[in-house]
């Protein structure tokens, strides 16, 4: 599903991103894990192309991102993102969140577009909240609105960058569980997020980043009692104090 080769990403003469390689295949839920300032996040953000990369390809599903013949926003339709921030349309209704990709994008009609929205507002449990606005939700629910709009897309893959960091401490579980029912469906899934639980719970491997390269990648029952990497074991052993 996911295929990166000698990814290479600088910020002027900082290297971000050092010849990342990784295959991840259809079905697969991984997470992404390690320090702040370790490359998960800005690694995410190239795969649907939010940082252009500067050496090596990336493949999505057979497409090569940087194909100069690709249609970027078809291209990203693609590929399912939920962001740290809900980034809803505040004068749209939650209905109309979910459905207008779909519409401008997809070419639905309205009714079309609804009909798919409401089974999945249906499906992350905002079923009563179809005409509400996003100032009228919490966090949690919020944030499970963006799931259900990315999800209308229909991607083959979906990416979380750190989906429940601005959430309140009681709203985290809400969401992770909506993330956890996905991956139990098959749903090829990336996340980047400091949830250790969940990666347990959840991620068929963890990937471990530190300075912008892969350093450990391993099962979750292996990765959390005995990580192979010196810096992995530090992790490992700091995240347990």
């Amino acid at each position: 599903m996911l295929v990166l080769e000698n990814v290479e990403k600088w910020y002027g003469k900082h290297k971000v991103l050092n010849r990342v390689n990784e295959h991840i295949e259809k079905g697969e839920v991984v997470v992404v894990c390690g320090p702040s300032g370790s490359g998960k996040s800005t690694l995410i953000r190239t795969i649907n192309r939010l940082e252009e990369i500067q050496g090596g390809r990336i493949l999505v599903n057979g497409t090569d991102s940087r194909d100069q013949k690709i249609d970027i926003n078809q291209f990203r339709s693609n590929i399912g993102f939920v962001f740290q921030q809900f980034n809803l349309f505040s004068n749209l209704t939650v209905l109309d969140n979910v459905s207008l990709a779909q519409r401008r994008v997809r070419k639905s009609t309205k009714r079309e577009a609804e009909e798919i929205a409401e089974a999945l507002l249906e499906k992350v449990g905002l079923g009563t909240k179809f005409r509400a606005y996003p100032h009228q939700l919490s966090g949690g629910q919020q944030q499970r609105v963006a799931i259900a709009r990315a999800l209308a897309m229909k991607p083959p893959v979906m990416l979380f960058d750190e989906p429940t960091s601005a959430l309140d401490p009681e709203m985290v579980g809400e969401v992770l569980n909506v993330m956890k029912q996905l991956g139990n469906e098959g749903m090829t899934m990336v996340c980047v997020t400091h949830e250790m639980g969940f990666a347990r719970e959840v991620a068929d491997r963890v990937i471990f980043m530190d300075k912008g390269e892969i350093l450990e990648r391993s099962k979750p029952e292996v990765f959390f009692t005995s990580p192979h990497h010196p810096r992995a074991q530090k992790f490992v052993s700091d995240i347990r104090h």
